[in-house]
């Protein structure tokens, strides 16, 4: 059947739709200032006029004011500009669920990269003997941060996925009812949220949406790939770090992470109440019926139970439905195997436990914790640790022992640290081993900031503890040291018998957000594919399965972009046989937040890993040219990006010019922007979302491009422009590099700021963000021989177009407003009132932007 090009399918089913429900939007008769709806497009053409005449944003918004309104008070124009942004939070909303509605129609659901796609071309090569093998190892691990840089509260969530299945059907009636309900619906949130209450909004994905998506996977890899056999291997985990993420969040306690891991089983304790209750319509059949009424109730206890209390445990459950195969099998012709069969692979793929909540803290705390037990446990370690040398010190950590009780010392960091290790063992009893089995440490340096951890489990009676020990290497210089530590590790026979009891496997986190804060783009990604290629090197010397755990955020800045083409192009030279990496913020919603984009989302990741390494093997090389290449413009990057970081205006740009400090109050997350809320602000304590966020906010998304220009067009002053277009034309990965970062230019618009241009402060610093941003603009034409970037990418630059039109008014109004605040902070006490006003309005605009680019931190 003959399919339009995607963009023609994103036109008609995605941007045609839009406008006519958006006309149904605007025209609604619910705000209390008239004309607002009618208003909007009128000032959605004076900005798009306006920047195209080289107005800044307050003398865009004078131009309206006097255009359309007979001179209006400041109190007037004010609340006509706040119910803007409540108009435009809700038209990226309508925009959203238009796009996860059309999803199966703008995606080919068995083109390139889905499971059928890999099957068949398995086939064409006569190579589905080495597919399958490689299934029954390969692992693909989604794992939802504690980072929800989407503010949804769970009734727009309800109506966006109202409105999805609305609009699929295109009852305009119903249509009509839920933009008027999304208009009356409240977006801002009063209180910043709990952990707690983070965790319960992500669970609402992996309820709604992974179950079904993932066990749909299973079973078409089982049926059409394995010919109905056991494949005996999960294929997808999924991971979860709201609850269990303490690393510079102060509010994650031990009865959270407690709560949270209970929630996870009675969630997925539910969901199979669910199944059963349907399998019982369709099983009707003697012998049958009262193995499934014995199910039932102790199902349902044990999902209401506020105790925890499990009343049939899981070796019990899948007995009891491999007993109902059996017998369907044996004496009803197998009908209803399929629904059977279903569920028995859910339960294998989510046992009791649905995620594996992963404990994660900083290694300075740690150290912190380490220093108060020498002090009131001198019988553990010596008193002189401190002093010891590096030998002496791993050789103390590895062979302690103990059983401390938390509650001899007062609430602070070493209880908690302590507690967290005794409810991993609480976790593990109630959910299974899979529950709660890895810690992570950030700012993994030296090999005693992964052995203090090892050394506290060890001291918590966990003499052979089920846990993975993972270190987390973030900086440039981290990733350079990280094969040296991990080789210290292997060499230490206490670690090394630790990896012998985990299957002689080590995960290791690398952090692609704090690498590219730290290093810049090319830097950052350079770095840690080199440090991926030597950990592989070293772990298979010392015959250990090396896993690769990526930290990666929404944008390409944060790792984010393209990551199924990034995993394609690999190599052999970098150890693949899992995909786990972190997902958060609007990029959960974006790409898993409907089940037909989880599908499409999770087959292209294990489709990566199966093309890296059947249908590509030895393809990814790089030659020792193009890695010299690749070395040289990383280097020149670095270097560039290095001193734009250290530039005296870097950080009070930050502070005054963007968004920044307005971060902390949309009460969006509950984590402080800052490690160190204390202290004076500084690069190394801002955590990369609010980061990279206010560089989007800015539209000027540097972490994504700055470096890059520079690099490409040193090469062509030198005249060796050949090896960067050889080195894009053999490597993959390279290519996919400059792709991504094509997607933070095309999310930019310099325009909005080329006022700041005049500032006298400012001026020259903003001058540098756009001559670097020209730079790689142009380079990157060139290098890719596009006429405009994301050429090769016509649908999703046109999704990027519809939305940066969308929030173009609002925008507008940010940075009308951040200039009313620098404006009034100059006059002092007496425009207090108003500050706080324009403040409030600043902090209201970040929502709809943050939403509407979907990866923006």
């Amino acid at each position: 059947m003959h399919r339009e090009p995607k963009l023609e399918r994103f036109n008609e089913s995605v941007l045609s739709k839009y406008q006519v429900y958006n006309s149904i939007f605007l025209t609604l008769p619910f705000d209390d200032i008239s004309k607002t709806g009618s208003l909007l497009p009128l000032f959605q053409e004076i900005c798009e006029a306006g920047f195209k005449d080289n107005k800044n944003p307050s003398e865009i918004i004078e131009s309206f004011f006097s255009k359309y309104q007979d001179d209006p008070s400041e109190e007037n124009q004010i609340s006509l500009l706040f119910r803007f942004i409540q108009y435009i939070e809700r038209q990226v909303v309508l925009f959203d669920a238009i796009e996860d509605a059309s999803f199966p129609i703008v995606n080919n659901m068995d083109g390139r990269g889905t499971l059928r796609n890999v099957k068949e071309e398995a086939e064409a090569k006569e190579k589905t003997p080495e597919l399958r093998e490689y299934l029954k190892r390969f692992n693909v691990r989604p794992t939802l941060t504690a980072h929800p840089t989407q503010f949804y509260p769970g009734a727009v969530l309800g109506i966006i996925t109202d409105l999805d299945k609305a609009i699929q059907k295109n009852d305009i009636t119903l249509i009509k009812k839920l933009l008027a309900q999304l208009g009356k619906t409240p977006f801002f949130k009063k209180e910043k949220p709990t952990p707690y209450d983070e965790a319960v909004s992500l669970i609402w994905y992996f309820e709604n949406v992974f179950y079904q998506s993932v066990s749909k996977i299973y079973n078409y890899i089982q049926q059409n790939i394995f010919d109905g056999e056991d494949i005996g291997n999960q294929v997808i985990n999924l991971g979860f770090w709201p609850g269990g993420d303490r690393d510079g969040n102060p509010f994650v306690t031990t009865e959270i992470t407690l709560k949270v891991a209970q929630r996870l089983r009675s969630t997925i304790l539910m969901n199979y109440y669910r199944d059963i209750r349907k399998l019982k319509r369709r099983v009707t059949f003697s012998e049958v019926d009262a193995i499934i009424a014995e199910m039932e109730t102790p199902l349902y206890q044990s999902a209401i139970s506020k105790t925890g209390k499990i009343k049939m445990s899981l070796e019990d459950f899948k007995s009891k439905l491999h007993q109902i195969k059996d017998i369907v099998e044996e004496k009803h012709q197998g009908l209803f195997v399929e629904e059977i069969d279903d569920l028995i692979n859910k339960v294998n793929i989510f046992g009791y436990h649905f995620a594996t909540l992963d404990i994660r803290q900083d290694s300075g705390k740690h150290d912190e914790v380490l220093k108060e037990i020498i002090k009131t446990q001198p019988d553990l370690l010596p008193k002189d640790y401190a002093s010891l040398s590096n030998e002496e010190q791993i050789e103390a950590l590895t062979k302690v022992e103990g059983n401390i009780d938390p509650e001899t010392y007062e609430d602070g960091i070493t209880k908690s640290t302590l507690s967290s290790i005794y409810a991993m063992q609480k976790i593990q009893e109630k959910n299974g081993e899979n529950g709660a089995n890895r810690y992570i440490i950030s700012h993994s340096e030296v090999p005693q900031s992964i052995l203090e951890p090892f050394a506290f489990l060890k001291m918590c009676g966990w003499n052979k503890p089920t846990v993975d020990i993972i270190p987390l290497f973030e900086t440039v210089p981290d990733l350079k040291a990280s094969p040296d530590v991990m080789e210290t590790l292997y060499n230490n026979p206490v670690y090394r018998e630790h990896l012998k009891r985990r299957g002689d496997k080590q995960t290791i986190m690398l952090g692609f957000s704090d690498g590219t804060k730290d290093g810049g783009y090319l830097m950052a990604n350079w770095s840690i594919y080199k440090a991926k290629e030597m950990l592989t090197e070293v772990s298979r010397r010392y015959n250990i399965k090396v896993v690769f755990f990526d930290g990666r955020g929404g944008p390409p800045a944060r790792g984010g972009g393209k990551t199924h083409q990034f995993y394609a192009s690999l190599g052999s030279g970098i150890e693949n046989e899992e995909i786990q990496l972190t997902v958060q913020g609007q990029t959960i919603s974006s790409n898993f937040g409907t089940r037909d984009s989880c599908r499409y989302n999770l087959e292209q990741l294990l489709s990566s890993g199966v093309s890296n390494e059947i249908f590509s093997k030895g393809k990814n090389q790089l030659t020792d040219e193009d890695r010299e290449t690749m070395t040289r413009l990383a280097e020149i990057s670095y270097e560039t990006y290095t001193n734009f970081k250290q530039h005296e205006k870097f950080i009070p740009y930050l502070e005054k010019m963007s968004t920044l400090k307005y971060y902390s109050k949309t009460n969006i997350g509950s984590r402080p922007s800052k490690r160190n809320k204390d202290a004076k602000l500084n690069l190394n304590d801002l955590r990369a979302i609010p980061f990279v966020g206010s560089w989007s906010q800015l539209k000027q998304n540097v972490p994504g491009f700055f470096g890059v220009g520079t690099a490409l067009e040193k090469f062509e002053q030198a005249g060796e422009f050949d090896k960067v277009q050889q080195l894009y034309n053999n490597s993959v990965f390279f290519k996919t590099l400059l792709e991504n970062s094509m997607m933070s230019l095309t999310k930019s618009f310099f325009a909005l700021t080329a006022y700041m241009e005049q500032d006298k402060e400012f001026g020259e610093f903003w001058k540098i963000i756009y001559a670097e941003y020209k730079r790689s603009h142009a380079m990157l034409l060139k290098v890719t021989g596009y006429d405009q970037l994301m050429e090769n990418q016509p649908a999703g630059r046109a999704s990027i177009q519809a939305r940066e039109r969308i929030v173009l008014p609002l925008l507008t109004i940010q940075q009308h407003a951040l200039r009313k605040v620098q404006e009034l902070q100059e006059q002092g006490h007496s425009a207090e009132k108003m500050l706080e006003v324009y403040e409030k309005m600043v902090t209201r605009s970040l929502y709809g932007n943050i939403n509407a680019s979907r990866n923006s931190a």
